[in-house]
């Protein structure tokens, strides 16, 4: 082994014995951007395809440019759901007092009105499976889950709302092309264009 090898070697952090909280998503040095926190395991981000970031994009526009004075719409913020839950979803909508300036780096559940994920593939079985219930059992209102239509490279939309009685998402509708939705304000966003990039 040359000295160089040794130089370059990275030291991960050992998990405490129950798992990390919150607080030491917050307080641990160096870890990567986007680091998420789910069932007291940190949770590192694989660099992202063109589609990821495009489609992040176009909901975040397309959600601030009919936002109502009470929403914030937010991108890759923390969501703390509970002292060993803090994922970072995608995109999602607050409450606008809940935000308390430029500085802030988490939003509690309690304030969080819907939560987006965009599917990548190291990402799907949690966008799928383990986020969603998640976002549920922490009461989150509305859940989107965005696939990409390998055929015409679009997105496509499926959205979820809170069943209260049973703390779990029922599954409303799947839009391609154009998602128009009353909650948690009323939305209109063309899905149109992204695969012809």
């Amino acid at each position: 082994m040359t000295a160089e090898s040794v130089e370059h070697r990275h030291e991960w952090p050992v998990p405490p014995q129950d798992g990390y909280t919150v607080d030491d998503l917050f307080t641990l040095p160096d870890l990567p951007p986007h680091t998420e926190l789910i069932d007291g395991s940190l949770v590192f981000v694989s660099p992202q395809h063109r589609f990821h970031y495009l489609v992040i994009n176009l909901l975040f526009n397309g959600l601030c440019s009919s936002l109502t004075p009470e929403f914030s719409v937010e991108r890759e913020m923390t969501v703390v759901l509970d002292e060993r839950n803090g994922p970072e979803p995608d995109v999602s909508v607050v409450r606008a007092d809940a935000v308390t300036g430029l500085d802030q780096a988490r939003f509690r559940a309690e304030d969080v009105l819907l939560t987006v994920e965009v599917v990548s593939p190291d990402s799907e079985s949690r966008d799928r499976t383990t986020k969603p219930h998640k976002y549920a059992a922490a009461g989150i209102p509305d859940y989107w889950r965005v696939e990409h239509d390998g055929t015409t490279g679009e997105p496509i939309i499926h959205v979820y709302e809170l069943e209260p009685l049973g703390n779990s998402y029922v599954h409303m509708a799947m839009h391609r092309e154009r998602i128009k939705v009353d909650k948690p304000y009323p939305i209109d966003i063309d899905l149109t264009g992204i695969g012809k990039g």
